[in-house]
C-alpha cells in the first residue's frame, strides 16, 4: 500500500495548482497505475456494499391473448 502524505491549502484555487503540478511530476506510466489502483479500491468497495443484496432477474414473457 502507498504512503498516505497531505498538503495543507488556504484556498481550492492552491489546492488546484497543487494537484496540478503533482500529477504533471509524474510519469504517464505512474499516472496510469493511480488510476488503475483507484479503480481497484473503488469494486473492492462496491462489491462488499452490494454483496448482501441479490437482483431481480430480467426476464421477459411474451403471452399471446386469445
Amino acid at each position: 500500500m502507498k504512503k498516505i502524505w497531505a498538503h495543507k491549502a488556504r484556498s481550492f484555487k492552491e489546492v488546484e495548482e497543487f494537484d496540478n503540478e503533482y500529477y504533471l511530476r509524474k510519469s504517464p506510466q505512474e499516472r496510469l497505475s493511480d488510476i488503475q489502483f483507484c479503480r481497484e479500491m473503488y469494486l473492492k468497495i462496491k462489491r462488499k456494499t452490494y454483496a448482501h443484496r441479490k437482483r431481480l432477474r430480467r426476464v421477459i414473457r411474451i403471452v399471446k391473448q386469445t
